[in-house]
């Protein structure tokens, strides 16, 4: 279970400032039961982990692709295509050339 990020920011303050963690609590507002509880998470839990965070991601179409597909058919007919084309339409457009 992760801990949030408030809650450890009241463990690291607390371990920080000398106090008890009876003194800290009181002065904080913190019921000391639940703030012990805070503290054996924070304490069991891996040293590698931390709180995920959300990083904003903007997305952007793709560039249109300048590269091209070819089919070349067994007569030397030969059909150019973007090859960025539908893979379910090409697949359809190849029954039709069976």
């Amino acid at each position: 279970m992760a801990l949030a990020l408030d809650k450890q920011n009241h463990i690291k303050a607390w371990q920080v400032s000398g106090l008890s963690q009876r003194d800290y609590c009181r002065q904080h507002g913190l019921n000391a039961k639940t703030f012990g509880s805070w503290l054996r998470i924070y304490r069991n839990r891996p040293m590698n982990a931390e709180v995920p965070t959300l990083i904003p991601v903007e997305i952007k179409p793709a560039a249109p692709s300048t590269e091209s597909l070819y089919l070349h058919g067994c007569r030397g007919h030969t059909l150019q295509l973007p090859a960025n084309v539908s893979p379910q339409w090409l697949g359809e457009l190849l029954k039709c050339l069976d």
